[in-house]
């Protein structure tokens, strides 16, 4: 199903750890960008994932990951990540993402998440009352 969410926006620095040797941000930092602003995006809907496994014994896992990079950021950019809910699945739901500076495209990711039992790792269906505030 597809969804009309809002964007929800997340800003984030980059820190001197945040770099290369050349730098700019080492690629594989841009999922941990993503991440938390995906996370961001589940706290703004009132779901905190620690209470989600203890309480309902379900977690989230990224399913797979796309990054098209376009610019590099840089030491103290500050960061814009928009993330947009874009499918709506049983199971899985993905995420488009844009990460900006300014008013420069640096990184877009495209994401499938799915929901998981938490002790067993395996696929379960998404709540309810959680695909109620997704959609």
């Amino acid at each position: 199903m597809s969804v009309s969410q809002p964007v929800s926006r997340f800003s984030v620095r980059v820190y001197y750890e945040d770099t290369d040797v050349s730098g700019v941000v080492y690629h594989a930092n841009y999922l941990r960008y993503f991440e938390r602003a995906r996370t961001e995006w589940l706290r703004d809907r009132g779901f905190d994932q620690e209470r989600l496994r203890k309480e309902l014994n379900l977690a989230f896992t990224v399913v797979s990951a796309e990054l098209r990079f376009r610019l590099p950021a840089r030491l103290d950019d500050e960061l814009l990540v928009e993330s947009r809910l874009e499918k709506l699945k049983a199971v899985s739901f993905d995420f488009d993402q844009q990460l900006g500076c300014e008013s420069r495209l640096l990184v877009t990711g495209r994401f499938r998440c799915a929901c998981i039992d938490a002790e067993q790792f395996k696929p379960r269906a998404l709540p309810e009352f959680m695909r109620k505030e997704f959609a």
